[in-house]
C-alpha cells in the first residue's frame, strides 16, 4: 500500500480523469495508475467526473471508491462536454501537481514518472506530445495537424501543435486557471495563455482499448470553432478586410462604368453583372454576420452567467 492516505489534506499528485461512457476501462485503468503511482511512493488522489454517462461507468467507480479511498468521483446531472468536465476534476483537485488525462487508454500512465520527474526539476508544466497515434484514420491526423497550424497563424498566443489535453500542470498554474470564468472553453488554449516555464515529451498514443471515441467530425469541428473564436479575433478583422476590398472593387467598377459611358459613349448595360454583383455581396454579408454571430453567442452565453457544469453526485475523500 502507498503512504497516501485518505486523510492526507494536500496530496502531492491528482489525477484528473474525465470521462463518458467508459465503463470497460476503468478498472484496468485503475489497476495501471494506482501501480505505476504506488511504485513512485507519491501521495496521490483519483478523481474521476462522470460526465453523464448513460452506462454503468458510475457504479463501477463507486465500486473503486469502496476499494480505494485514494479515489474521488464527480457526477454531472448530464453530458456538459469533455472540456466542462475537465474544469470540474480540475476545480477540485488538491495535489501540489495534477494530471489530465482521458480515461479510454489511449495516455499510458506509465508516461506519468517522466512527468514527475521534469516537474520536480522545476518544469511547472509537462506536456506529452503525441510522436504517433495508433487507431486513428488518416484523415483525423491530417486534420488535426492542419488545425494547429491554422490556429497558430492566427492565434494571440502559441499552442504547442500535437499535444492533447494529457500534461502536467502544477498548482501555480491550477490557481490561476480556477479564476478563468470563460463559459466558452479550450483547455490546451487556456494553459498556453496562462504561460510559465513549460517541457514537452513525446510518447505513442495507444489505441483505445475499448469503446468507441466521443469526438466525432462534428464535435471537433465545433472544439476547431470555439478555439480559433476563443483565442483570436483574426476572423473578425479578415472581416473588415475583405469588406473593404469589396467595397473598393465596387468603387473602381462604378468609375470604369462611369468612364466608359462619358468618354467613349458605350451602352453597357449590365444586368447579368449587376445580378451576379447582388448576389456576391448578399452572400459575403451573410457569411460576416455568421462569423460576428459566432462572438456576439460567446458573449451572450458568458453573460447568462450560467453555471460551467452542474453537479448531481460527488464523492470526496477523507
Amino acid at each position: 500500500m502507498s503512504s497516501s492516505s485518505a486523510n492526507d489534506p494536500l496530496p502531492e499528485l491528482s489525477v484528473v480523469v474525465p470521462l463518458l461512457n467508459e465503463a470497460n476501462n476503468l478498472e484496468l485503468l485503475y489497476q495501471r495508475l494506482s501501480t505505476v503511482l504506488e511504485q513512485e511512493e507519491v501521495t496521490f488522489e483519483l478523481i474521476f467526473v462522470d460526465d453523464g454517462s448513460n452506462d454503468n461507468s458510475l457504479a463501477v467507480i463507486r465500486q473503486l471508491r469502496d476499494q480505494d479511498p485514494r479515489i474521488r468521483y464527480v457526477s454531472l446531472s448530464r453530458n456538459f462536454g469533455h472540456e466542462a468536465a475537465s474544469s470540474c476534476g480540475l476545480h477540485r483537485s488538491r495535489g501540489k501537481a495534477v494530471v489530465l488525462m482521458d480515461a479510454d487508454l489511449q495516455d499510458p500512465p506509465e508516461v506519468i514518472p517522466q512527468m514527475l520527474t521534469l516537474w520536480r526539476q522545476g518544469n511547472l508544466v509537462v506536456n506529452a506530445r503525441r510522436r504517433s497515434r495508433l487507431g486513428e484514420t488518416w484523415f483525423k491526423k491530417a486534420t488535426s495537424h492542419l488545425f494547429y497550424r491554422i490556429i497558430n497563424l492566427v492565434s494571440e498566443v502559441h499552442i504547442l501543435p500535437d499535444v492533447g489535453d494529457f500534461r502536467l500542470v502544477d498548482r501555480t498554474l491550477i490557481e490561476v486557471f480556477k479564476a478563468m470564468p470563460e463559459h466558452n472553453r479550450f483547455l490546451r488554449g487556456m494553459f498556453s495563455w496562462i504561460g510559465f516555464p513549460q517541457i514537452t515529451i513525446d510518447f505513442d498514443r495507444q489505441e483505445r482499448r475499448s469503446g468507441y471515441t466521443k469526438y466525432n467530425t462534428l464535435k471537433l469541428t465545433l472544439l476547431s470553432l470555439e478555439a480559433l473564436s476563443g483565442f483570436s479575433i483574426f476572423p473578425l478583422r479578415l472581416c473588415a478586410s475583405l469588406g473593404l476590398i469589396i467595397v473598393m472593387g465596387c468603387i473602381l467598377a462604378t468609375l470604369a462604368v462611369v468612364a466608359h459611358r462619358l468618354f467613349f459613349g458605350l451602352d453597357l448595360p449590365g444586368y447579368t453583372l449587376l445580378t451576379a454583383g447582388t448576389f456576391l455581396l448578399g452572400g459575403t454579408q451573410l457569411v460576416f454576420l455568421g462569423i460576428i454571430g459566432e462572438y456576439v453567442g460567446k458573449i451572450y452565453k458568458q453573460v447568462q452567467q450560467r453555471p460551467l457544469y452542474v453537479i448531481k453526485e460527488e464523492e470526496k475523500s477523507g
